[in-house]
């Protein structure tokens, strides 16, 4: 059964069917704080925005503890979906056409409800929030005449290759390289299906464009609301502290931490014995939980990513693969924070360093940046409150929803 949202009565709405390959809630990580923002904004549009989520056993959500607040959605359906990764499954996909990537979230009974649905509202658009959503434009098309969106979150295969870049066992590179053949084809493939292609940036849109896709596009980032990331600057009245969050179930998390615990850190805390350093992301594997020192708390996964991350006045963000906009860095901005990032974490967030944010790409780079923290704590403050500054001017939810809905509009309207 599906869940009622509270909602009043409204004529001429457009109607949206939002498909998402996890519940997006709690809003733990970039994933569900995108899904759920937008449709956030949507909502408050006057748009009436369905969704059909997948809860998946890797993010399994307990519908019965939603809090009542999270009601945005008309309708919410949701279907199990069992997505684990096993030794097994890998192996015999070997011997399939569709990649481990993308066939964990192929499902009969996730195309059975997409068929009922479609079947009892005249939607104007579904959105699908991934690429992995893609293998169900066949039904869509089949049952219903909406529009099809796609927000592509990043240029999915890109991730993959850039791990690929980063993984030295042989073993792996070789199964890696033929799984981000068989993905990069779909996804290629899958943008000629698309009416309307969303962007996280003018970057990804770009080369979408040169791989193949035609039909409407538009960038838009990750929307943040404000007035949900209550500042608190009490963090920069002591000597700095140091923090990362991030799923850490994530590749990208996973080689950014590893390295950063490899070639900056140890360094710093020769200059810095007192430094320390948090860790915070569900699903910490074994080789990042064993790092746990005198200078570095694992934590694993943390009852507020908000609270956590008021706790430090810098976070680090060393990430070397991925595109898209990282999320947990607009968090972290919008709540005052310093953030010390790659040039890779800082696509699509158009900063500038040292005024709203800091930038280091290589081990020199991130010891100079964090011995500026430690001897200019004053400058840190300043830095923190332009960050959110840059946030509520650049990434503002409600207005990034209106240029949607306005795309959205004129490709309805053809």
């Amino acid at each position: 059964m599906p869940i009622f949202a509270p909602f009043l009565s409204k004529t001429h709405l457009m109607k949206i069917l939002q498909l998402t390959k996890q519940f997006p809630y709690p809003t733990k990580d970039g994933y569900t704080v995108a899904v759920t923002c937008l449709a956030k904004a949507l909502n408050q549009l006057d748009c009436e925005v369905t969704l059909l989520a997948m809860n998946t056993t890797k993010h399994w959500f307990d519908l019965s503890k939603l809090p009542t607040d999270f009601n945005h959605y008309h309708k919410i359906h949701t279907v199990k979906i069992d997505n684990r990764i096993t030794p097994l499954g890998a192996f015999l996909n070997l011997f399939s056409e569709t990649s481990f990537i993308l066939s964990r979230f192929i499902t009969e009974d996730f195309s059975k409800k997409l068929k009922v649905v479609l079947q009892s509202t005249n939607f104007d658009i579904v959105q699908l929030e991934s690429i992995q959503l893609a293998p169900y434009i066949p039904i869509i098309r089949q049952f219903s005449k909406a529009k099809i969106s796609m927000r592509a979150h990043n240029v999915e295969f890109e991730i993959w290759e850039r791990q690929l870049e980063q993984t030295q066992s042989l073993l792996k590179r070789l199964y890696l390289k033929s799984q981000i053949t068989s993905f990069k084809k779909f996804e290629i493939e899958s943008l000629e299906k698309l009416d309307i292609l969303a962007a996280i940036t003018t970057k990804d849109l770009d080369n979408f464009r040169k791989l193949g896709f035609k039909n409407e596009g538009i960038a838009i980032p990750v929307g943040i609301d404000s007035e949900e990331y209550k500042t608190a600057f009490k963090s920069f009245s002591s000597r700095p502290s140091f923090g990362f969050i991030g799923s850490m179930d994530w590749m990208p998390n996973q080689i950014g931490i590893e390295w950063f615990l490899d070639k900056a850190w140890p360094i710093f805390t020769q200059k810095y014995p007192q430094a320390r350093f948090e860790i915070a992301g569900r699903n910490v594997p074994p080789n990042i939980a064993r790092l746990f020192s005198e200078s570095v708390n694992v934590l694993g996964e943390v009852e507020s990513a908000k609270d956590f991350m008021d706790g430090h006045s810098v976070m680090i963000a060393p990430l070397f693969s991925g595109s898209g906009i990282r999320v947990k860095i607009l968090e972290g901005m919008a709540l005052g924070r310093v953030i010390i990032s790659t040039s890779i974490g800082m696509e699509g967030i158009d900063a500038q360093h040292r005024k709203e944010i800091l930038v280091a790409n290589t081990p020199e780079e991130y010891l100079r940046e964090m011995t500026f923290c430690m001897e200019n704590p004053e400058i840190l403050l300043e830095i923190g409150k332009n960050a959110r500054l840059f946030i509520q001017n650049h990434f503002d939810n409600l207005n990034i929803g209106q240029q949607l809905k306005q795309v959205y509009e004129k490709t309805r309207a053809k």
